[in-house]
């Protein structure tokens, strides 16, 4: 039943009989007879059919919690297993918001030097798709924020607070400047992260309170893209973090932004189980570490 159960939660993720296939490496006639055999095992229907995918019925969204929480159960009880018998190694599938994606290689790098045999697989999201793909099982864990917007039942280890930035040219009346109000960014060409990112709702509550009304000209779901066009001319808002890494590199100033200075909680997410997986395990506990918890 387990491998029904994955097709199964497969399907309810890509809502298309043959992506949901192809997700999980079988022909779209085996995963529609896996379908109908779990809905014939279970005695209920599980999807609303028609010419194509339909959408799930009440009983098929409720065996959906069920299947997540057995299916990832069952993966943790494989992965504990192998560790046991050859040492700590595998994937780690880490989703990461854009913001954060400087900052990741601390502890993946903390965490392959202690476990050389896991691999990482890193990808960029918006912190509600990251929730979502918990939920989902489409990655282990991820680096969000923690205390600005609800997170549901997952586990948290703090690893940082974001502190903000005003990121101009080197050659902007700006750049020797200790600090800059918010107040004063309604007079600049703005360069921000699109409104799906939590970053630029962050922001925006600190510009709204400021009295600037944001009407950035350009945006953009890549923190790459927003130097880019600072380096034409353009200003952004971006966390030092995320900024150090282009500090060393181009001719770019970080000024901190004040009145206020505010911070926002960064961390690592997992999802709430018990047991976890012996790799999700270890990365908590190196998350742990480099946070001083």
């Amino acid at each position: 039943m387990i491998d029904k159960l994955e097709m199964f939660v497969a399907l309810a993720q890509a809502r298309h009989f043959g992506r949901a296939a192809e997700a999980v490496g079988v022909t779209q006639p085996t995963l529609s007879a896996a379908i109908k055999s779990l809905e014939a095992e279970l005695g209920v229907m599980l999807v609303q059919r028609g010419s194509r995918f339909g959408g799930l019925t009440p009983e098929g969204k409720r065996v959906l919690d069920w299947a997540r929480r057995i299916v990832g159960d069952a993966r943790t009880m494989k992965e504990e297993l192998r560790a046991a018998r050859s040492g700590l190694s595998g994937d780690l599938r880490l989703a990461v918001i854009p913001t954060a994606l400087s900052a990741v290689s601390e502890l993946t790098t903390a965490l392959a030097a202690a476990h050389p045999n896991v691999r990482f697989t890193i990808l960029s999201a918006t912190s509600t798709d990251i929730l979502s793909m918990i939920e989902d099982l489409r990655v282990d864990a991820g680096i969000t924020y923690l205390d600005n917007e609800p997170l549901g039942r997952v586990v948290t280890v703090p690893l940082y607070d974001e502190r903000y930035a005003l990121i101009v040219r080197n050659d902007s009346i700006f750049a020797g400047r200790a600090s800059v109000p918010w107040a004063e960014l309604g007079t600049l060409p703005l360069a921000l992260l699109t409104p799906d990112m939590q970053n630029r709702r962050i922001t925006g509550g600190h510009l709204a309170a400021a009295g600037v009304r944001t009407q950035p000209s350009v945006e953009t779901n890549s923190t790459i893209v927003l130097i880019s066009h600072v380096l034409q001319g353009w200003a952004t808002v971006l966390p030092m973090r995320a900024a150090e890494i282009f500090l060393a590199s181009a001719p770019v100033a970080a000024i901190p932004l004040v009145e206020p200075d505010a911070r926002n909680a960064v961390g690592l997410v997992a999802p709430w189980r018990e047991p976890h997986t012996p790799v999700i395990d270890a990365l908590l506990r190196e998350a742990g570490r480099l946070s001083g918890i």
